[in-house]
């Protein structure tokens, strides 16, 4: 059976036929940030809002649509506005993901990078970032110059 979504400009859009909505790949990847930077798993999130973790997973994927109760109460249990989920939604949403898909900021690796560097006090966050930058510049590849 194929299932259909919303209608937009005279096109219909075949779920099982064009993949899971930009839109809803976008809300799920803005709720796997928040949760990873958070420090809570897939497993903890679900059982904050009742939910089984295979159902979390689903939507941090965008394979499900995360109903608007359900999107408040994981707003509430991550503590952002229900709008920090539609935030930075990329021009058009024709093309997610966008072609720098492997974004820093998209990988794991990073985020638990960057949890881990904000619970620092700001005495060894600024020496760690310091380090990290001279580690950079040594490599050559640039990194480092800019923001501050």
């Amino acid at each position: 059976m194929v299932r259909q979504t919303a209608k937009r400009k005279g096109h219909r859009r075949v779920a099982s036929q064009e993949g899971p909505d930009p839109i809803d790949i976008h809300v799920g990847g803005r709720i796997r940030l928040r949760r990873t930077l958070m420090g809570l798993s897939q497993g903890q999130l679900g059982g904050a809002i009742g939910l089984t973790f295979q159902q979390v997973q689903k939507y941090e994927r965008g394979a499900n649509r995360v109903s608007a109760s359900v999107l408040y109460r994981v707003a509430q249990v991550l503590d952002v506005p229900v709008s920090f989920f539609f935030d930075a939604l990329p021009e058009g949403m024709g093309a997610w993901p966008p072609s720098g898909a492997d974004d820093a900021l998209v990988r794991r690796e990073s985020l638990e990078l960057l949890r881990h560097y904000y619970r620092l006090a700001g005495g060894e966050r600024r020496q760690v970032y310091a380090l990290v930058k001279a580690m950079a510049r040594a490599a050559g590849d640039g990194a480092g110059d800019g923001v501050e």
